[in-house]
């Protein structure tokens, strides 16, 4: 289709609809992972039948994807081979009760999606089938398309985050926007998904499944593997609800928490903001209150803790305090500063006796050598314990 940018969603929806008045039948698009792109709503009696909506086909709509099994039965159909119309039988016990017949779609010689339809009785006609199929071309070039240009962005992305600071950086960061365009001029902000569930380094979602992000890549992330990073271009400066609905999506692909850094126009700062996204997530895996979706402006002293080298020494005096045998200690010093030093809230949130408390806290204080009434060794004693859960 001559013309057709990313920009353009809605030609998908007019490439189904299309296909459905050929066949008479209500379509459904897919990617070739199997994640629904758009579905066609055709007026039949056909749409009356409460057998219509199989489970699978019911689900694929709601959730706008298919599960591993399922997409494993089709492709058991030889649908990524085919080069024409598949005809699927019904097979109740796989949730799917009405036969199906599937139009791969191809870009020179490639599969990248499927239409899906419920066959009837009659079905398509073969001549029906070849022209909805020449339709399936169209959709195959604009799949193609935006398949190119997603991989740009995420190049692009991954450069941003992953280059030197100064002119390695700000080379990096005018590639993205010339990528992006206008829209590199907007509001935007950066979501750190860690760690990423899977090993591969280019197993990053398609950004049309995630809502309102811009371009995802996958960025490694210390011992633990890798994150995944999401650009989000946002309406306002002050609303950060898109990048929080973002980040919630993701979290439900098997990664432990989030980080949302702060919001800024352009993308001069991104690096920056990609700093804050990361820390704002270390502190959330550091610190569950916080989380499972941490914003940096809310994360308080790791805003400072998480700007230390990841395998920093401990303080000398407070190493022997942070041993395992001493963890009880520990989250009972950790929980008087938490309470300002107040005795009373912290017996009550430790569920112990005053006299316990009182006991344990000169056992930190022989143990460490700090003294709990000076401020500056409490301050010390403080960031060390919250140092330590990084």
């Amino acid at each position: 289709m001559p013309g057709v940018t990313v920009e353009h969603r809605g030609d998908y929806q007019e490439l189904v609809d299309e296909i459905s008045e050929l066949l008479g039948a209500p379509a459904t698009l897919e990617n070739r992972d199997f994640e629904l792109i758009a579905f066609g709503a055709y007026d039949s009696e056909d749409d009356l039948d409460p057998t219509a909506l199989d489970p699978v086909r019911t689900r694929s709509i709601l959730t706008r994807r298919s599960t591993a099994t399922v997409r494993a039965w089709f492709e058991g159909f030889g649908i990524a081979r085919a080069t024409g119309p598949v005809r699927i039988p019904p097979t109740p016990e796989a949730g799917v009760y009405r036969g199906r017949i599937c139009l791969p779609v191809r870009h020179r010689g490639v599969v990248l999606g499927y239409v899906w339809l419920l066959d009837g009785d009659p079905g398509p006609t073969d001549a029906q089938l070849a022209a909805a199929m020449e339709v399936t071309a169209r959709i195959g070039a604009l799949l193609a398309d935006e398949a190119q240009h997603g991989a740009d962005l995420t190049r692009e992305f991954r450069a941003v985050l992953t280059a030197q600071a100064g002119w390695q950086q700000e080379a990096a960061v005018a590639a993205l926007r010339s990528a992006l365009g206008p829209r590199a001029d907007g509001p935007h902000t950066v979501v750190c998904v860690a760690p990423w569930p899977s090993a591969d380094p280019d197993d990053a979602p398609s950004a049309r499944t995630v809502p309102h992000a811009t371009a995802l890549c996958t960025v490694p992330w210390g011992a633990d593997g890798q994150c995944l990073a999401v650009l989000v271009r946002l309406r306002s400066t002050d609303v950060r609800v898109p990048a929080l609905t973002a980040a919630t999506r993701l979290l439900r692909e098997g990664a432990r928490a989030a980080g949302v850094g702060e919001v800024r126009t352009g993308l001069a700062e991104l690096g920056v903001t990609w700093r804050e996204a990361s820390a704002a997530a270390r502190a959330a895996l550091a610190e569950p209150r916080l989380g499972p979706v941490a914003e940096w402006s809310r994360i308080g002293p790791y805003r400072l803790l998480t700007a230390l080298p990841a395998h920093a020494p401990q303080d000398a005096a407070v190493a022997p305090l942070l041993s395992p045998a001493h963890r009880e200690l520990a989250r009972t010093a950790e929980t008087y500063l938490d309470h300002a030093g107040q005795a009373g809230r912290t017996a009550a949130a430790l569920g112990i006796h005053r006299q316990t408390l009182y006991y344990r806290l000169s056992r930190v204080e022989q143990l460490t050598g700090l003294d709990l009434d000076d401020g500056e060794d409490r301050l010390l004693l403080h960031m060390a314990l919250k140092g330590a859960r990084l």
